[in-house]
């Protein structure tokens, strides 16, 4: 069986729209969260950033209807499951013309039933899902409420009932990428699962504060090991914010597409704060889809000119 081909017999999707980000809108619609995680990009703004409004929502709904721009809507924030007219706008969406709607979540609420199918028959098919680390104490380390790795995983073994497609996402930093193939491992029992995604950690600012970044010569062997263990299961795998040239025979998982984002446009200037494509061969890399360094990175561990490689022009 290969990595493309069926997966614990899981029913085939008619499509595979997820697969490209050009095909989705996401919505900002909520900034309230239940948790704490340790690597939250905007734990310092998510009291003053303003979701997207009802009028902004009908809006979207309008433009796809009359341009069809998109196939997919994302429906996101903090933690959108939070929202109380989640199911109500996904039902709009899907009736607007949208072929799929997708929520990004931290999967806590999936862990009841009744909810998990009231989004389903709502018209949400595609759940993008958090799982911070592969063992219980590491997540809930992670995330600050004991128990949250349980319900997740009851969150996503309820979603194997239903005909949707689930995409999880862990933020790789020094307190989870130690346990990323371990986390492989630990889904490895879920046929609705499609595709894994590996998200390296940067600060939205110019220093790394909190510890939390990871230095590639520790992170490539343990993240190419993840790889190899989530392919070998079926699943596809996408990389982002790591240097291309790192990943060698695998920098075809090297995936920095994202699909467009309606979002309180403070937010961005917060994002420069990172300060992406910082790199000592920038000038003579071919590379079209590597984010370099980051400050925060740059500043903690140097420049890596002895580990970092130019891409040849192509």
């Amino acid at each position: 069986m290969s990595c493309d081909t069926a997966l614990h017999d899981a029913p085939a999707r008619i499509d595979e729209d997820w697969r490209n980000a050009e095909n989705y809108v996401s919505a900002t619609m909520e900034f309230r969260c239940n948790l704490a995680c340790a690597h939250c990009m905007i734990e310092g703004s998510m009291d003053w950033l303003k979701p997207q409004t009802l009028a902004d929502f009908d809006a979207l709904l309008a433009r796809n209807a009359a341009e069809r721009r998109w196939k997919g809507l994302i429906l996101t924030g903090s933690e959108i499951t939070l929202h109380r007219d989640l199911a109500a706008m996904a039902a709009r969406a899907r009736r607007s013309g949208f072929s799929h709607v997708r929520i990004q979540t931290h999967g806590m609420h999936l862990s009841k039933p009744d909810f998990c199918q009231r989004l389903v028959e709502a018209g949400i098919d595609e759940f993008f899902v958090s799982v911070t680390a592969g063992e219980a104490s590491a997540h809930d380390a992670i995330t600050g409420v004991p128990g949250s790795f349980r319900r997740i995983l009851e969150g996503l073994e309820n979603l194997e009932r239903h005909d949707v497609v689930v995409i999880t996402n862990t933020v790789v930093t020094q307190m989870s990428y130690r346990s990323l193939p371990a986390l492989v491992a630990r889904l490895g029992h879920l046929t609705r699962l499609r595709q894994m995604e590996f998200w390296n950690y940067f600060p939205m600012r110019e220093t790394d504060d909190k510890n939390l970044v990871v230095r590639y010569p520790l992170l490539i062997p343990v993240l190419i090991e993840a790889i190899d263990a989530a392919r070998a299961l079926g699943r596809r795998v996408e990389v982002k914010n790591v240097p291309e040239c790192l990943l060698g025979d695998y920098a075809d998982a090297l995936v920095n597409d994202q699909p467009e984002l309606m979002i309180d446009p403070r937010f961005w200037d917060e994002f420069a704060r990172n300060r992406f494509e910082q790199c000592v061969h920038r000038s003579c890399c071919g590379t079209r889809k590597c984010l370099g360094l980051t400050a925060a990175y740059v500043k903690k561990f140097g420049w890596e000119a002895g580990f970092v490689s130019p891409i040849g022009f192509g």
